[in-house]
């Protein structure tokens, strides 16, 4: 089994996406998820990615990946350009994630979001008994040198998905290696999330 196929989430999407669509990456990284995605579903791949290194790695593996920061929007794309536009641990990182996801949902017919749990009972455990910023293995970064400036829990996402008319097809939460079912919120480190719009 490869390191790529160890990863439950991509499994789940592999699911979620039919094959031979669209997809649009944003905040790609180096390119593991879309190289899944092509060899799994033979999708039709391009990122967006912000990090000349990990640009530099996508073209290598043979990805379509462009320079771009997602904050400044997706103007360059009209409504329904793709079938699947992913979010995945990277609506957390955004300036502005409100702005970033409304433009994720109208270029893609279909979104697919990713993000840490920040109310994980091992996060609440840090604060409560040390009293300090959690760090665990899903949050492994020190405050001073967090990606992350946005910190929500899986039930924020939901709240906030109700509150914008934004419809959750299917949600998928892991711990580790393990899905997640009995009491996510707390016991999930990551969820991920299927959405479209309601309209």
């Amino acid at each position: 089994m490869t390191q790529l196929a160890d990863k439950i989430e991509y499994r789940a999407f592999a699911d979620w996406i039919f094959d031979g669509a669209s997809v649009l990456d944003l905040g790609c990284g180096d390119g593991e998820l879309l190289s899944f995605l092509i060899r799994k579903k033979h999708v039709r791949a391009q990122g967006i990615e912000l990090s000349e290194q990990a640009i530099v790695r996508c073209v290598a593996k043979g990805l379509s990946v462009f320079q771009q920061d997602i904050d400044t929007g997706l103007s360059e794309y009209v409504d329904n350009s793709f079938d699947y536009v992913i979010l995945n641990q990277t609506l957390q990182q955004v300036k502005k994630p409100d702005f970033a996801l409304h433009e994720a949902l109208r270029v893609g017919k279909k979104t697919i979001v990713g993000i840490p749990n920040f109310a994980h009972y091992k996060a609440r455990a840090e604060i409560f008994f040390k009293g300090r910023v959690p760090v665990t293995a899903a949050l492994p970064f020190q405050w001073y040198n967090t990606p992350n400036l946005h910190f929500l829990s899986l039930n924020d996402f939901r709240d906030y998905c109700k509150k914008k008319d934004i419809q959750i097809e299917n949600a998928f939460v892991k711990s580790g290696k393990r899905q997640v079912r009995f009491l996510p919120n707390l016991f999930g480190e990551f969820g991920f999330f299927l959405l479209s719009r309601k309209d």
